[in-house]
């Protein structure tokens, strides 16, 4: 039985259910999955048993790096062990700073994750190690294979990492790794832009990806309902939203919004939507869990989702599979998940005319909807199933763990 590891920034996270997916999946499979995080998360996460279960089994680095006697205790081992793979991960980890004294000392500060990460992996038999989110925990992955020599992967999004490539040494990150899984061929292609051609051939793509039988597609379409998931910071466009809305209401009087998510502009986003006039059209929830949010997909006529920056969002994912039509945007990989009139609209980034224009074509055609619904959920089915993503990874793993590992950027039956 193969014994890998899962780190991340922080897990679990109400806004990364994708994740817990994935591991559950590669659980299905017969691999033994230790999930780690660097940092705990808060208890608005645990929204749910899921997440609360996946919370007290997994391992938290900075809270064991906070224990002198632990982190004595590691660097000593690390330093028995093998005092010149030691002095070559810090030499790494300074090497590979983007400059400046402060991100030299959090530079420090990782590699003194990595030396603890090592030392609990090593305890506990890990063979592989697969990091999502190729920001800091990536850097603690990358530092933690240099010391210890366990493989490592990662799963890479974007926007973010895209935004500044040199900061996170992608580069030096795919480089490294036994194989990165990109989410999306615009992922890739962004991958293949910060690195070496040599190591293309190590980028495959592995969709995240949702369970479509966990949606049922709403009893009822009442052509005035729309639903909006996500984080609530300025990436998501939330502010052209309400703008879309201003000239939709007069147009659709009973339109009303549901936003599920939380974030730091909630009260900003509230009050702004009070004083345009909107208050009594839309309804802030909160953070859900998987459960509320399925059951919730059902009572809606679409989801929307106006933001700037993505990679492929989740909740499109999982509101095709609730048969639901998506208003979004047109950027990065959501092409290659939403067909523009087929299975919804896509719109230009932050043009509110635009979206008003697409939402009121969903939401007064309800047959048109229907038609899009359908073929949203037969695309999600087909390629963004987490059953079929979830064994592509565990393929991947185990074949570079084999030292025979596909070739293809897709499996084969899916290419």
């Amino acid at each position: 039985m193969t014994t890998i590891a899962y780190l991340t920034g922080e897990y679990p996270r109400a806004t990364d259910t994708f994740i817990q997916r994935e591991v559950a999946q590669l659980r299905a499979q017969g691999f033994t999955v230790q999930t780690c995080s660097i940092r705990r998360t808060g208890m608005e996460h645990l929204v749910g048993e899921e997440q609360r279960a996946e919370a007290a089994q997994t391992f938290y680095v900075l809270q064991a790096a906070a224990r002198p006697l632990r982190s004595l205790r590691s660097h000593a081992r690390a330093l028995k062990r093998s005092p010149s793979a030691y002095f070559k991960t810090l030499r790494l980890a300074i090497q590979t700073s983007p400059g400046g004294v402060k991100a030299m000392l959090y530079q420090l500060f990782y590699f003194a994750e990595a030396v603890v990460l090592a030392d609990h992996l090593r305890e506990t038999g890990v063979q592989h190690l697969h990091n999502h989110i190729a920001k800091a925990s990536c850097t603690v992955a990358m530092l933690c294979h240099e010391l210890c020599g366990i493989p490592y992967s990662f799963t890479m999004h974007g926007p973010d990492i895209f935004f500044e490539p040199i900061r996170w040494r992608i580069d030096e990150k795919i480089a490294r790794a036994s194989f990165v899984a990109c989410i999306s061929d615009f992922c890739r292609s962004q991958g293949m832009v910060f690195s070496d051609p040599a190591h293309w051939d190590r980028m495959h793509i592995v969709h995240c990806g949702v369970e479509p039988d966990r949606y049922q597609t709403p009893a009822q379409r009442s052509g005035t309902r729309a639903l909006f998931i996500g984080r609530l910071a300025a990436v998501k466009g939330l502010p052209v939203l309400f703008d879309a809305m201003k000239g939709l209401v007069q147009d659709i009087p009973d339109f009303h919004l549901t936003v599920i998510g939380d974030g730091p502009d909630r009260v900003e986003l509230e009050t702004k939507a009070a004083a345009m006039g909107l208050a009594g059209h839309v309804s802030f929830l909160g953070y859900k869990s998987q459960s509320e949010v399925a059951q919730t997909l059902q009572t809606q006529d679409m989801l929307v989702l106006p933001s700037f920056a993505e990679g492929v969002p989740v909740v499109l994912m999982e509101a095709m599979a609730s048969g639901l039509p998506v208003v979004t945007t047109q950027i990065a990989g959501v092409p290659e998940l939403v067909q523009d009139g087929t299975s919804g609209r896509l719109v230009p980034p932050g043009d509110a005319d635009a979206l008003r224009l697409a939402m009121q074509d969903v939401l007064t055609d309800p047959e048109r909807a229907i038609q899009m619904g359908q073929a949203g959920r037969a695309k999600v089915a087909s390629e963004f199933d987490i059953r079929n993503e979830a064994a592509w990874l565990g393929t991947l793993i185990q074949g570079y763990i084999d030292g025979a590992p596909p070739t293809s950027k897709r499996p084969e039956t899916n290419s």
